[in-house]
């Protein structure tokens, strides 16, 4: 979507409440270009001022079809969040990685280097850990489900609670 210039694009935003914490995402039409939850929310703006510049913030109780597609993912529709679009914006390597997290289905987890190899690039472990915690759609953008490779839940920008309620909700852990 190209802005004419002058016009600060156009972000629809929404909070939707959920078991482990409301989430927060702003859109420009269907697609996401952010979510996380609402104590990070403050850093996911400036990241979006870097990429947008001047920007114009919308509230939006509803959220689309994203927000019905989160919603129904937090009530057990753990498919729900499979055809969200996202315009990420990464760097080649970042989308590469971002692309493969999203065939990850819900309840099955991998290993920083299991998604290095994945990916075809079995020595950059620390390149693909770097774009899963840049990643600006979490939850679309399944990061949660990348876990160390001792089978420990590593880290997560949401918090580690938070990555051992989506795994349990995902069925991918013991609850």
């Amino acid at each position: 979507m190209t802005v004419a210039r002058g016009e600060p694009p156009v972000l629809d935003v929404t909070e939707v409440p959920s078991p482990p914490g409301a989430v927060v995402f702003a859109r420009r039409g269907e697609a996401l270009c952010a979510l996380c939850f609402k104590d990070y929310w403050t850093a996911m703006l400036r990241e979006l001022e870097r990429r947008f510049g001047e920007l114009e913030i919308r509230t939006d109780r509803d959220g689309g079809e994203p927000g019905r597609s989160l919603r129904r993912y937090f009530a057990g529709d753990l498919g729900a969040l499979d055809e969200v679009s996202a315009d990420t914006a990464g760097t080649p390597f970042q989308e590469m990685v971002w692309s493969r997290l999203r065939r990850i289905p819900p309840g099955h987890t991998i290993s920083y280097s299991g998604l290095a190899k994945a990916i075809g690039r079995p020595s950059a472990v620390r390149a693909v850990a770097g774009a899963n915690g840049r990643n600006p759609v979490s939850l679309v953008i399944p990061c949660h489900r990348v876990i160390a490779a001792d089978g420990t839940l590593g880290g997560y920008g949401g918090g580690l609670e938070r990555k051992r309620w989506l795994l349990a909700h995902e069925g991918a852990i013991p609850a």
